[in-house]
């Protein structure tokens, strides 16, 4: 009901969320219990289960969170305060390609806030949005713990390191387009709702990707070179530092 200025709205409680078709539902159970025997504690397998339903849908829509809900006997209460917690389970659908701009301090002191503005102008949308065609939503993201590359964007949870908006704008038309497109490090792109089954816990089936997950590049491992009391690539062999313990009893 409504007051006549209509500045008050009242309403019936939302109805319980839909199970999915018989057809989903048995296939996800399955997979549900293949995750929930990896655990002591089955309410322990509830983020791979999120993850197992946003690869369904995209994001974690109220059906996915009842089917969670009934696989460990918890209440959709319960498990929509841990969906809503962590930032990586999507609230409305993702498209194809989910692309994440960095923009803690050093990304954005690099240009990282500059990019987001850039992408959000250049899509027409806005933060957690999905183009019209279903293939970029856009989403700023905290610290992916690659500051040696800053600024970063991540598709799919995959790098590309030392974007400018120039590159930015090129990155995300290409995947408009349907181009390949390789991540400057690690295995290449597949789509959103292939990569949130992966971190359901399945493993990459497609041939070869994960021999190009790699490890980590020079700048992430300076640190690691130094600290041993090693030379730095391009340099002319005299160390920074000495490595640990060097020239005492320890």
């Amino acid at each position: 009901m409504s007051n006549s200025q209509g500045s008050v709205e009242l309403g019936l409680p939302a109805l319980p969320a839909r199970p999915y078709p018989p057809q989903v539902h048995d296939r996800l159970a399955a997979d549900a219990r293949e995750l929930i025997a990896r655990y002591p504690v089955a309410r322990s397998a509830l983020l791979p289960l999120l993850h197992l339903v946003q690869a369904e849908e995209g994001y974690v829509s109220a059906t996915g969170i009842r089917f969670c809900a009934e696989q460990l006997e918890l209440t959709t209460a319960e498990v929509a305060a841990v969906a809503t917690f962590y930032t990586m389970y999507r609230r409305r659908p993702a498209g194809t390609y989910h692309v994440g701009v960095c923009t803690n301090t050093l990304c954005a002191v690099l240009g990282g806030d500059q990019i987001f503005a850039e992408l959000k102008q250049h899509l027409g949308i806005e933060n957690n949005e999905t183009t019209e065609d279903g293939a970029v939503s856009i989403e700023h993201i905290e610290c992916n713990a690659a500051c040696d590359y800053a600024p970063v964007v991540m598709v799919n949870w995959e790098f590309f390191d030392n974007q400018t908006p120039e590159s930015a704008r090129q990155l995300v038309d290409r995947l408009r387009e349907g181009g390949e497109v390789r991540p400057t490090r690690g295995a290449r792109l597949c789509s959103f709702k292939e990569t949130a089954r992966m971190l359901a816990g399945f493993p990459d089936e497609r041939d070869g990707a994960v021999d190009e997950s790699g490890a980590g590049g020079a700048p992430s491992l300076a640190g690691l070179r130094l600290a041993r009391g090693e030379a730095l690539p391009g340099t002319s062999g005299t160390k920074v530092v000495s490595p640990r313990h060097e020239g005492t009893d320890a």
